[in-house]
């Protein structure tokens, strides 16, 4: 148990990197340009970008699975959503599941899927038989979030998960496709409501604008019981550049959507920070929380969702 959160906590978004790049080659998928010409936006201190609140220089680690398992000890964190590091290694899960097959216990794997990629459904069949606790759509370098998503062969891959039970996580998309996006995303809940669906980065909400971008336009999200939020230092790093304080948004975010669907994630391998920052601002955040959902924040949802974890 984490002394300073007074409760375990779950880690629902934490990427592992093999330092074995023989056995596991990266690919490095690189940010491609955007058809529109516009810029990708890149928050300062995150995959190793300067500047900004973060400095010249971010630290930004990605640890093994052994790194984040002696990591884990030290900061009282009980269990880790693995998520595959897309821009590194794409729909290469090897490593990530061999990640967490070291350590049964304490990590399970979330894979990232292509839906256009014949491997998918076998993949997925073969992750559910080695324990896998989800799918990952990650768009990288995909302009149209929405049709890639609604295509039908990603609906054969949501109705497969269903099947499985396995959990859907979905990064969100560009700000100018979350409304088209979110509607696709409400109708795989309805239509697939024994189906778990995890939404990263709290959909990226808008910090600057009033409530933080947490109202109406999200009460679809909000009426439906089989979604829920990360929680996680990627947002935390969005709101350092803006100036805004992360427990403000959380409280907003556990008003809004209630603990009961809010989990917390590192982003460890991404995000900046040591992981014992990350634990720490995590625990920070949570300081205008009631003890109840503090607890539901920092550790029940995340592992409830990702490992059927009953208390």
């Amino acid at each position: 148990m984490s002394e300073a959160a007074g409760c375990p906590i779950y880690d629902s978004h934490a990427h592992l990197v093999s330092d074995d790049l023989v056995r596991y080659p990266r690919a490095n998928i690189p940010y491609l340009p955007r058809p529109d010409g516009k810029p990708k936006v890149v928050t300062p201190g995150t995959v190793g970008f300067p500047g900004g609140m973060h400095g010249p220089n971010p630290v930004n680690e990605k640890p093994t699975a052994e790194q984040m398992h002696q990591w884990m000890a030290e900061e009282g964190v009980v269990g880790i959503a693995a998520v595959q590091k897309g821009r590194i290694y794409g729909t290469d899960n090897s490593y990530i599941m061999d990640a967490a097959d070291l350590f049964p216990d304490e990590m399970r794997a979330v894979i990232i899927v292509d839906p256009m990629e014949e491997k998918t459904i076998p993949l997925m069949r073969d992750g559910a038989q080695r324990g896998i606790a989800g799918i990952r759509f990650f768009p990288a370098n995909i302009w149209d979030t929405a049709a890639w998503l609604r295509s039908p062969e990603s609906a054969a891959v949501w109705q497969f998960a269903e099947e499985l039970g396995l959990v859907v996580d979905v990064e969100g998309p560009s700000r100018e496709a979350w409304r088209e996006t979110m509607e696709v995303i409400e109708n795989y809940a309805d239509r697939f409501p024994r189906l778990s669906i995890v939404l990263d980065h709290l959909y990226a909400p808008v910090v600057t604008d009033p409530d933080f971008g947490i109202d109406s336009r999200y009460d679809g999200f909000a009426a439906r019981d089989n979604i829920t939020y990360k929680f996680t230092c990627l947002n935390m790093d969005v709101f350092r550049e803006q100036g805004v304080k992360p427990e403000e948004v959380l409280r907003r975010a556990v008003d809004f959507y209630g603990a009961d669907k809010i989990m917390w994630g590192s982003d460890i391998g991404t995000s900046s920070g040591t992981y014992k920052e990350m634990v720490a601002r995590a625990v920070d955040s949570s300081r205008l929380l009631n003890e109840e959902e503090r607890r539901k924040v920092l550790h029940d949802t995340g592992r409830r969702v990702f490992t059927g974890w009953a208390g």
